[in-house]
């Protein structure tokens, strides 16, 4: 941060701060929301109703991020089953899918569960915000909260997170950890969305990743991610009837030495991009889903247990997790933005 600030300021907003409010209008009326200033270019907007999922993000002029045409809307159960779900799904930075189901709608003989599950639609308890106090040298800010995930006499899962942003430096971390606080073992799983639009995603931009792609089932998706199409670059908008508008594919990424995974956007011709960090043991499977339709014009990063492949297909692979009672699993992610030409080679070459 610039030190020049010394003796100029006797706000710490005029530089960063966390302003909550309440939005007054439209279909998000009366959710609770938070915008953050990192005082380094960067802001972005938590709902804290929506499971504190981060929505609107710029750096300076432009958005980081795909914002659907839903928008922000209040939390409700015609989420829970079916693809209800889309109908209250704003896009944004980070959509948090699970806790127990990731991918689509599917029964079976024990419940429904609907696209992506609950939590994404469960408000938060906030136990903490964290100003900065630049003026004394502290340039931490955060927030904190409680995510419930419970059913009377069944499922109680526990969020515990943490957003939190260092001022003068245009980063996000997520710190979550997840508790069963229930007395029986739990499905579990956990993806985090994470959705990019333009001008950051535009045709030419890259798609950085490191690892085995495989396209899900089915041939939409082998459309995209085949040997004769470089899907990792950033497709022009096309019509919903256009071969290639749409599909998903699951990567294996490779490590660091500290078994840390890298992705991310970069546009070189805006001086622009976005770098994603997190550890493999944490969340093993990265999914890379595009969308080059015309107005809904998207890709997303999404680090998770699993691909959103349900918790059926998940348990017949043996690769379904069960939580314990009174256990926990902690996931970290980090998102930083890349200002110039030099971090975005760099990021580029450390994460290829």
């Amino acid at each position: 941060m610039n030190p020049d600030y010394k003796d100029k300021i006797c706000n710490n907003s005029q530089i960063a701060s966390i302003e909550t409010s309440i939005l007054d209008q439209g279909p998000g009326k009366s959710v609770r929301i938070a915008w953050i200033n990192t005082g380094s270019g960067l802001r972005y907007k938590l709902v804290l109703d929506r499971a504190m999922d981060i929505v609107d993000a710029f750096y300076n002029q432009h958005s980081l991020t795909w914002l659907s045409e839903a928008g922000i809307t209040k939390p409700g159960t015609s989420a829970e089953n079916g693809n209800g779900w889309l109908t209250r799904w704003a896009g944004g930075l980070l959509t948090t899918c699970g806790l127990t189901h990731v991918g689509a709608a599917e029964k079976d003989d024990n419940s429904e569960r609907g696209l992506h599950g609950k939590i994404s639609n469960i408000p938060a308890q906030i136990e903490s915000i964290i100003q900065p106090d630049i003026i004394a040298g502290k340039n931490q800010m955060s927030i904190t909260g409680i995510v419930k995930q419970a059913d009377a006499l069944g499922t109680n899962l526990q969020l515990r997170r943490t957003i939190s942003s260092t001022v003068g430096k245009p980063s996000i971390k997520i710190k979550d950890v997840v508790t069963n606080k229930s007395a029986s073992p739990t499905p579990h799983m956990i993806l985090y969305h994470c959705n990019f639009g333009w001008p950051l995603v535009t045709p030419g931009a890259d798609i950085i990743f490191n690892g085995n792609c495989q396209p899900m089932k089915g041939d939409i998706h082998k459309e995209i991610f085949n040997n004769k199409n470089n899907f990792r670059k950033c497709a022009k908008p096309r019509n919903e009837n256009e071969k290639g508008f749409q599909g998903c594919a699951l990567i294996d990424l490779k490590t660091d030495s500290k078994g840390y995974c890298l992705a991310g956007i970069c546009n070189k011709k805006l001086g622009l991009g976005i770098a994603m960090k997190y550890k493999k043991r944490q969340l093993p499977v990265l999914t890379n889903w595009q969308l080059w339709k015309k107005g809904d014009y998207v890709t997303a990063l999404e680090p998770g247990t699993n691909g959103p492949i349900g918790q059926t297909a998940a348990k017949q692979q043996k690769e379904l997790i069960y939580l314990q009672p009174g256990k926990s699993r902690t996931y970290e992610i980090e998102l930083t933005v890349l200002t110039d030409k030099k971090q975005i080679d760099s990021f580029i070459k450390s994460a290829l």
